[in-house]
This record gives structure tokens, sequence and C-alpha cells, in this order.
């Protein structure tokens, strides 16, 4: 007898894929949809015909009329009907459409091959999925820089290799995550100017098929071209073969991995001060961290982030394999990966940003036990302060160097041997050579004189760089995932 349940034919045991279920927007689901796909493809045949008829072939208004009516009744259901006989996804769609307009069925998708509406379709789409991605990035630059602007001043401990290190501020740290989402932005805005769409090329590249439509006037089949683009608001790439060169999908996958990979170690950050309860992620009032220790407050939205992050750079590498190993003017072997990588690339990073938003707005910061730990560690960093005003008392600074060193080694050893405060200074005061009471030696450890400039940079990087980036930033659309 098997231990797993039967199986019961239900529509309910069909698989959900969690990125879309579970994660990301029903904004970007929306756009990655069979049906959202299939009405670009119907804008596109509809741009074709009407750029054909303004420059003479016989399309008809009436025809174009036909169409545009149609447009937006997709029956998927019908278009798999047609699929499961045909084996090909753009005659069946053309099919399908075929019986809603019959007066159009003659002149739909004149003069083109399939990838004339599964690339055009494919590189509008990510146009558009890409286009969110920016207002999202800008939702989180915009919580951070708030953020930052908040705690700009208050002295924390610095980490180098997770070890203490010179005191920043809280908001200084937070401009190191935001400068990353920067270069991010720049990339993406990069990405969304110069990818073209593939234009009106014909089955191997050559616009054969259009030339022989136009009699052989070449000038005609530029013009169409260029009519095509001028409707779908985009350029076309110069060259290409059947598809539009698969490069694009590496520039698209190179971009989201830098978003995920900044996600990734803003996520990373945060639970490590989690861990030392400097800083922590929201938490509701009614959620529950561990079904087992009901004390737990664990950091699951950043780990969330950590785990669609590595998904995301897992997948995207992949794209590279496709544009290496496609032959000629094309194979098939890049369609289904391409359909996996760059639909889950977008799913994922959507979910990641909006996540990081949820995060990034409601940050919860822990001013006593940030004081705490930088008072603790303090002392061993004020070595040079604390050498400077002994020596204007008199003191030779060499030898106040090595009675600082032994010191310092022997206040190490309490604290990690025997668990004890940091009693560097009680140990300095002891010490005739210093000629200091321990409240002197305590009033030179001001956390504020060893943040450097950390301040100022926070307020000139906030009214500079991230002022600009934010120039005009509306905020994304807030169809959110479970948080």
């Amino acid at each position: 007898m098997s231990f797993l349940p039967p199986h019961d034919g239900s529509e309910l045991e069909r698989f959900e894929h969690p990125l879309a279920s579970r994660y990301a927007s029903k904004a970007m689901v929306r756009l990655l949809s069979p049906l959202y796909r299939q009405r670009v493809w119907r804008r596109l045949w509809i741009a074709l015909a009407e750029a054909e008829a303004e420059l003479g072939l016989p399309v008809t208004a009436a025809q174009i009329a036909e169409l545009r009516a149609t447009q937006d009744d997709v029956d998927l259901e019908a278009i798999a009907r047609h699929e499961s006989a045909l084996r090909h996804d753009v005659m069946a769609a053309i099919h399908a459409w075929g019986e809603q307009a019959p007066g159009a069925r003659p002149i739909l998708h004149l003069g083109a091959t399939s990838c004339f509406v599964t690339d055009n379709g494919d590189l509008l789409i990510v146009q558009e999925a890409l286009a969110l991605l920016r207002r999202r990035l800008q939702d989180v630059i915009a919580a951070l820089a708030a953020f930052a602007a908040q705690w700009q001043d208050q002295p924390t401990l610095g980490f180098t290799h997770f070890q203490p290190a010179q005191p920043t501020t809280v908001g200084k740290r937070a401009t190191l995550w935001i400068q990353d989402l920067l270069l991010d932005l720049e990339d993406l805005d990069h990405l969304i100017r110069t990818t073209p769409v593939r234009g009106v090329k014909g089955t191997t590249g050559t616009q054969a098929s259009f030339l022989e439509l136009f009699g052989g006037d070449g000038a005609k089949v530029e013009a169409l071209e260029r009519r095509f683009c001028e409707k779908v608001g985009f350029p076309a790439i110069p060259v290409s073969g059947q598809t539009a060169t698969r490069k694009l999908e590496d520039r698209i996958g190179q971009v989201l991995c830098g978003l995920a990979a900044s996600a990734g170690k803003f996520a990373s950050d945060l639970r490590l001060l989690q861990h030392l309860k400097e800083v922590e992620e929201p938490f509701e009032s009614k959620q529950i961290g561990s079904s087992a220790m009901p004390y737990k407050r664990n950091p699951m939205r950043s780990e969330r982030i950590n785990s669609l992050a590595r998904f995301v750079l897992g997948l995207m590498p992949s794209t590279y394999q496709t544009s290496a190993n496609q032959w000629m003017e094309r194979t098939l072997d890049d369609s289904a990966h391409r359909r996996l990588a760059i639909s889950q690339g977008l799913l994922a990073v959507d979910a990641i940003l909006v996540l990081f938003r949820n995060v990034a707005s409601g940050l919860v910061v822990y001013p006593r036990m940030i004081e705490a730990r930088l008072a603790q560690e303090l002392p061993f960093m004020a070595a040079e302060v604390l050498l400077m005003e002994a020596v204007k008392r008199g003191g030779d600074r060499q030898d106040l160097h090595e009675r600082f060193r032994g010191a310092a080694l022997e206040a190490g050893r309490r604290i990690k041997a025997e668990g004890r405060p940091n009693e560097l200074l009680k140990l300095l005061a002891e010490d005739p050579a210093w000629a200091m009471t321990e409240l002197e030696l305590a009033a030179l450890l001001d956390a504020r004189r060893f943040t450097g400039r950390a301040g100022e940079q926070v307020r000139t990087f906030l009214a500079g760089p991230v002022a600009a980036a934010l120039a005009g930033h509306l905020p994304a659309d807030e169809a959110a995932v479970r948080v």
C-alpha cells in the first residue's frame, strides 16, 4: 500500500509555478502570461498589415478593421487545439485568429516568418517588463535613501572580514547598498535604451519574401520596416538571421543577475545585522518565526531574497550557452530554454525587488545595541587619539605605544578567555605613564570623532546621484507578492 495519496484527476492537481503563484507581482505575471503574449502578437500582425497597405500591397481597410475588432478576443483553448494538430505555435495562433476574422485570413502573416511575432513580441514584452523593474528599482532606492537620511549620523561599528573595524554610520552603510543599485539602474537604462526589435526581416533575415511582394523594389522593403518600427515604437536590429541574435538575451540576463547580486548583498548584510541585534527587517504582530521555538524572529524576507537571488544567478548564465550554440541563421534548440530562462528571470527579479522594497521600507534600528557594541570595541580603535593626548601631557610616544599594546592584549585576553567587559581604559588609567583617569580617557571616546566624513558623505550622495536617479520617479503599482 502506497503512503502517498491517490491521484483523482482533479484540475486542482495541476502544477502551479511558485514564481507566478507565490512570489512575483500580478503585474509581471500578466506581462508574461500566454494571453498577453497572444495579444502582443496580434498587434504585431496588425502593424505589419497596416504598413503593407500603406505601401500599396493588396491589404484592405476592411481586413485591417476586422483584425482590430478581434485583436483582444483571444481563444487560448482554440489555439491549443490547433497546436496539438499542427505542432506549431505560431501557425496555431494564425489559424485560430483566421477563424475569428475570416475576411482578413488571406493577408494575415503576409511575407513574415514565425520569428516575426515570436522575437518581436518577446522583445516588446521584455521592454515593458524592464520598465516595470526600473520603477521597482527606484522604489527600493527611494526607501533606502529615506533610511540613510534618517540614520546618517548614527555611529556604528564598521566591519571588515566581519571583524570590528573603524566606525562608520548606519546611514553611510546604507549608501553602500544604494551605490550598487545606482550602477544597476545605469545598466538597466542602457539595456532599455539600446534593445531593438527584430523588425521585418523574412525567413533567413534577407527580406527576400518582402522583396518579392514589392516586385523587387528594395526601397519599399526598407520603408516597410521603417514604418513597422514607427508603429511599435522601437528601432529594428540592423541585421539578423531568421532570429534576432540571442546575445540580446545575454544582455538581459546580465542585468537581471546584477540586480539579483545587489539584492543578495543587502539581504546577507541585513541577516548579519539582525544576528547582532542592531538592525532588523520588519516583523508582523502575528508573524510566527518558528513552529518549534516561539521566541524566534527569523529574517525570513531577507532569506527569501537570498534564495531568489541564488536562483537568478544560477539560471541566467545558461543564456550564453544558447547564444554560443546557435547554428548559422538559426536552430530551434533555443526555444524551450528562452521560454524558461527569460520569463523566470524576470519573475524572480520582480519578486526580489518587491521584497527588497518591503524590507527597506520597514527596517528597525536599535541604537542602544549599536552604541553598546561600539563602546565595547572603541577603546581599541582610539589608540592614536589616546596616544596624542598622552604625549600632549608629557609622555613619550614610543613608550606609550608599547604600553598601549600590552594593555590591549591583556584586555582582549580577558574579554575572550574570561568573558569580561572591555577593561582597556581601566588598565591604561592604572598605568602612571598615561597620567589620566579612566573618566578622562573615556571622555576622549566620542564615537562621532571616529566616523570621519560619513555623515557628510551621506548628505552629498543623497542630494546628488540619488536625487538624480529618482528624478521624475513614479512608484510601481503595489500589486505585491505575499511577503
